[in-house]
């Protein structure tokens, strides 16, 4: 694969003069229309060339508007990003639509590195691509188009490249002593890059690979590339914004589904409740606190219509835990901010540290229910949700999170009687929105919606609970005893 980018390819000074203006001139013209337009462009620059990467920053920083790109060269994790899923320092620097990310190191570099030096083995590497293949789909979809560079130089080229940056005073502390200890496994770096490379080239997030050896050819190549990436991009937007995605029908419920089969005449006296509640509660906060000390996170979403008790349910749950280890989330609809990022971002950004609790009320479940029903994400955006949800929770649970997803289920008529309840009580109308009675005339369209959610994204890592949440009672000691009975298991494992 790098054979082609061993060809001596160079440019002189005069011609590297005379296309310099004119990239310039592309590349502000296309930072401008992306700053219009409901795109976002995330650039990364990889190889082996340490001082060429650098070099190639620095023209593009040169060449571009500042006020419109962001730069971030990334080094180890810090102890915050070592306490999180690899991907949530990622996630982090995502430009909103309109701007520009250039990344130095990626979500490439830690399989390289580790797969080079044998701490991840083959299948561990190719599923490591493959999610980053799926991320990098993810990006594009969301409108974040991705600009691939990898700046490569020979083995001989290399070693004269850190000879002479090592002679160089001025130069010299670009170059730390790992650049030395990677070289002496050029080979074996070249090989893994290679094969990462060919995983992870795809139609929509291709690779370019650039000879590095001449600064003007690198630096003048990487710009034209990008320029021409982003008209690319640009055009495809604009083509694709007169196609509205067809809106589904509504769904409609099955007439036996995993809803409909629960019993929901399950109930629970006062006295029982309370016994309940203090014992069970108890256990909890011992269980959390051990948790904490085991540096695990724990996450509950919960979900269900609306009126049926999530909040309730909640806050004996956090009556039962430390103040200082959890935090509620409560989701509503995306605020500016959260609108002109990619879907998942927003929920990306409260993913608790290792020995931490996050329990949202309301979740990243938005999309395949609310926006899926009423229309706020085309079909093309919730069908594939369902995957990327899935992919996110894997993430989750494999840094450690224990993650379980309760839906708290009512019917039609207890609903109707809790929202009667709740416009006729003062201190309970503020509960009671246009929304929620507009939700409610769609009560199969949400059943239905929520039969396709628990069915395609239950898994053993992060399973669906379903409560049955007609007596509130009954549903938040049900809810109190699963979690004990999951922490019990995570802290046995």
């Amino acid at each position: 694969m790098f054979e082609a980018a061993e060809v001596g390819s160079r440019i002189d000074k005069e011609a590297y003069q005379r296309e310099v203006p004119k990239v310039r001139e592309d590349l502000l013209a296309f930072q401008r229309e992306l700053a219009a337009s409901g795109l976002a462009a995330a650039v990364h620059i990889g190889g082996g060339d340490e001082l060429g990467k650098v070099s190639a920053l620095n023209a593009l920083l040169s060449w571009l508007d500042a006020r419109g790109v962001e730069s971030f060269a990334l080094g180890p994790p810090t102890d915050e990003e070592r306490a999180r899923p690899r991907f949530w320092r990622y996630w982090r620097l995502l430009p909103p639509r309109g701007r520009m990310v250039i990344l130095l190191g990626s979500w490439y570099t830690a399989p390289i590195v580790d797969r080079v030096y044998g701490r991840m083995d083959d299948v561990t590497f190719e599923r490591e691509m493959r999610r980053i293949r799926d991320f990098e789909r993810m990006l594009v979809q969301e409108h974040v188009p991705l600009v691939k560079f990898w700046l490569h130089l020979s083995k001989a080229k290399q070693k004269k490249r850190l000879a002479k940056v090592k002679r160089d005073p001025q130069s010299r502390w670009l170059i730390g002593e790992e650049a030395w200890t990677y070289f002496k496994k050029y080979d074996r770096f070249r090989e893994v890059a290679e094969s990462a490379l060919r995983l992870t080239s795809t139609g929509v997030a291709p690779w370019h690979v650039v000879e590095s050896t001449n600064d003007r050819y690198r630096n003048l190549t990487v710009a034209t590339t990008l320029a021409r990436a982003l008209r690319d991009a640009l055009e495809e937007a604009k083509s694709t914004a007169g196609r509205s995605s067809r809106r589904a029908a509504l769904p409609k419920p099955r007439k036996f589904n995993v809803i409909r089969q629960l019993d929901l005449s399950q109930h629970l006296s006062d006295d029982e409740y309370e016994r309940a509640l203090t014992r069970h509660g108890a256990k909890l906060a011992r269980l959390v606190r051990q948790l904490h000390e085991a540096d695990r996170s724990l996450i509950l979403a919960f979900e269900g219509p609306d009126a049926a008790g999530k909040g309730g349910t909640i806050r004996r749950l956090t009556q039962a835990m430390d103040a200082r280890l959890y935090r509620v989330i409560s989701v509503a609809a995306p605020t500016d901010e959260e609108a002109v990022h990619p879907y998942l971002w927003r929920f990306w950004r409260y993913v608790p540290a290792h020995g931490a609790v996050r329990i949202f009320d309301r979740s990243w479940y938005g999309r395949v229910l609310v926006e899926r029903i009423e229309g706020f994400a085309t079909r093309e955006e919730w069908s594939r949700s369902y995957a990327e949800i899935n992919e996110f929770e894997a993430q989750l649970a494999e840094a450690g999170a224990v993650l379980l997803k309760f839906w708290l289920a009512i019917s039609a008529e207890e609903q109707l009687r809790r929202f009667t309840d709740r416009r006729t009580t003062p201190y309970k109308q503020y509960k009671l929105t246009e929304e929620d009675w507009r939700n409610r005339r769609k009560w199969d369209a949400y059943e239905a919606a929520a039969c396709d959610m628990i069915e395609r994204t239950s898994t053993d890592h992060a399973p669906w609970v379903l409560v049955e949440a007609e007596d509130k009672r009954w549903a938040r000691v049900k809810t109190m005893k699963t979690v004990c009975k999951h922490l019990e298991k995570a802290l046995a494992d």
